[in-house]
């Protein structure tokens, strides 16, 4: 398993901007495949965004066009650029790994059960 451990979290006005980060502990960063999940109060987590080496990424519908999933393996960390943010973007954000070889992103990769890693939580308030 990967330790992750997130940041970036806060409060915001609607139509704000966050950058979340995920700094992973094992060199193995690079061959996994890393989301960002999010979890409102009395609602399930949910997927947001994955990415996989090459770069080749995956997004739920609701945050198409205002959130970038990317990755930097020199430095373990994964981010999440969240733009135009509203207050149903408002939750609990969590990075999760699971190891893979592959190149192109899976589709069960905005999946809770497909990941065997995940962080903490970073907490993400959006007000109107």
């Amino acid at each position: 398993q990967v330790d992750l451990v997130e940041s970036g979290g806060g409060s915001v006005q609607s139509g704000g901007s966050l950058r979340l980060s995920c700094a992973a502990s094992t060199y193995g960063f690079s061959t996994s495949c890393m989301g960002w999940f999010r979890q409102a109060p009395g609602k399930e987590r949910e997927g947001v965004a994955a990415i996989v080496r090459y770069g080749s990424t995956r997004y739920a519908d609701s945050v198409k066009g205002r959130f970038t999933i990317s990755q930097d393996n020199a430095k373990n960390t994964l981010y999440l650029q969240m733009n135009s943010l509203k207050p149903e973007d408002t939750a609990m954000y969590y990075c999760a790994a699971h190891p893979t070889s592959a190149s192109m992103i899976p589709t069960s990769a905005l999946q809770v059960w497909w990941y065997n890693s995940w962080g903490q939580g970073t907490q993400v308030t959006v007000s109107s």
